[in-house]
């Protein structure tokens, strides 16, 4: 047995492990490590690698700030200062700028190549002094009777090390480690889409300030994405309905993306100039949620508790709040144990809240009643700029939108009330829609 096929059998002591160095991974582990934890992070990858979710918001930029690589950040961003939807039953675009939401502090955020920005935030993780470990696996997690974990890894190499940790993190993403080991992961049943994406260079793009916004073409079966970035370089995805991804048949997945395109007049003329710079990937079950998010010594942070559409590009902000609020927690359970209930209720409470928010809109967001709402909307009450904050990201802190939110709803209940047959049609339609189908049509996965 060489030195690269040595196993370590003896397990090495931490005070958390943390399980994927994604934003989520890489937010809640400097955050520990600055309170004097040791830390250990896993990732299987090694950075910088490919994901998808390029788009962040204007709530990310005080994140950066507290982790210290706001600079960093900045040079590898294209500014977004509003975003743009594109209905193909109104005949004009609405363009939100962050600068009209209900606090003025906030007037843009970043589109970012996601191999850069995740590299980056690894990195200052482990400069905060994370014993980060890239291109190592996690094979198992096993929690013992002392109310500690023992995991066992295995690096890309063969090498295989056990680590003995007080308390787990689950950062995995989409990998949904333990809520695939505990078997609590479910579709989610309000929703049900899929996502076909890749890089485009030589996209047509805006003048100004504006040439650096995300775009959202709604089409017949969903909704693309269209999101500037560096380097001429587009991100270009479609997030559809499974009925619509199992008529691909024998059609490529870059096939398929194409023909979506072609259907999307507007986001056609666009691309109509662009070549495709990657290979397209595709992913199904792309809304998900897990049963719980915690125990009494591990969490689920980001997409390895649940994931929703990404209409409102909230998966990076909700993962890295994810990690602020997860180290205030661990803290809490680690020094202060007899505090350790409470500390886990809000943090339960907190990791509901974003999902909860965001998806109230996304689930009727193809509704026409919706699209007309957003495609016109009035400030009366405040409810712009409550939206706005909404698509801002903020809903975590002190600004008080939820009035105006409710407002807003209530308005959108009495509109359905009004309008009776359409509403009816709608709801019938969004059933057809997110109703389950064989996933079998996606060849490829990020």
């Amino acid at each position: 047995m060489n030195d690269q096929e040595m196993t370590s059998n003896e397990a090495q002591d931490c005070d958390v492990l943390v399980i994927g160095g994604g934003p989520a991974g890489s937010t809640v582990a400097p955050l520990l490590a600055e309170k004097g934890y040791r830390v250990v992070l896993l990732e299987k990858a090694h950075h910088p690698r490919f994901h998808i979710g390029e788009s962040l918001l204007p709530a990310n930029l005080t994140l950066f700030e507290r982790l210290g690589v706001a600079g960093q950040i900045k040079a590898i961003g294209m500014e977004k200062w509003g975003a743009e939807f594109i209905s193909p039953n109104h005949d004009h675009c609405q363009v939100f700028q962050f600068a009209d939401a209900w606090d003025k502090s906030m007037p843009y955020a970043y589109q970012v190549k996601r191999a850069e920005f995740d590299h980056i935030l690894i990195d200052n993780a482990a400069r905060k002094g994370v014993e980060v470990h890239q291109g190592c696996r996690v094979r198992t997690v096993d929690f013992t009777p002392d109310q500690s974990a023992v995991i066992a890894a295995r690096y890309d190499d063969g090498r295989q090390s056990q680590w003995r940790a007080r308390f787990v993190v689950d950062a995995s993403g989409r990998d949904t480690f333990l809520a695939n080991r505990f078997q609590i992961k479910h579709r989610n049943p309000q929703h049900n889409s899929s996502a076909v994406y890749g890089h485009f260079a030589g996209a047509r793009r805006h003048t100004g300030r504006e040439q650096g916004n995300i775009s959202i073409y709604w089409f017949e079966h969903g909704w693309f994405w269209f999101i500037p970035m560096q380097g001429d370089v587009t991100s270009v995805g479609m997030v559809t309905w499974p009925y619509h991804m199992k008529s691909k048949g024998q059609r490529t997945i870059e096939q398929f993306l194409r023909d979506g395109i072609a259907s999307c007049p507007p986001l056609a003329e666009r691309l109509s100039d662009a070549r495709l710079i990657n290979e397209v990937e595709a992913t199904g079950n792309f809304s998900y949620v897990s049963e719980r998010n915690h125990g009494p010594n591990y969490l689920l942070l980001g997409d390895a508790y649940a994931f929703i559409d990404p209409v409102f590009s909230s998966g990076v902000w909700l993962a890295m709040n994810s990690g602020v609020i997860a180290a205030e927690a661990i803290d809490t359970c680690l020094s202060r144990p007899a505090e350790a209930t409470a500390a886990l209720k809000r943090f339960d409470a907190q990791m509901r809240h974003g999902p909860k928010e965001f998806s109230w809109f996304i689930y009727r967001m193809t509704n026409p009643i919706m699209r007309d709402f957003f495609m016109g909307p009035k400030n009366i009450f405040r409810v712009k700029e409550a939206l706005l904050a909404v698509l801002a990201g903020d809903i975590f802190g002190n600004t008080p939108i939820w009035r105006s939110i409710r407002i807003f709803k209530l308005l959108y209940y009495i509109a359905n009330l009004i309008q009776p047959r359409r509403a009816l049609k709608g709801f019938t339609r969004r059933r057809f829609n997110i109703r389950p189908v064989d996933d079998g049509a996606l060849s490829s996965s990020p």
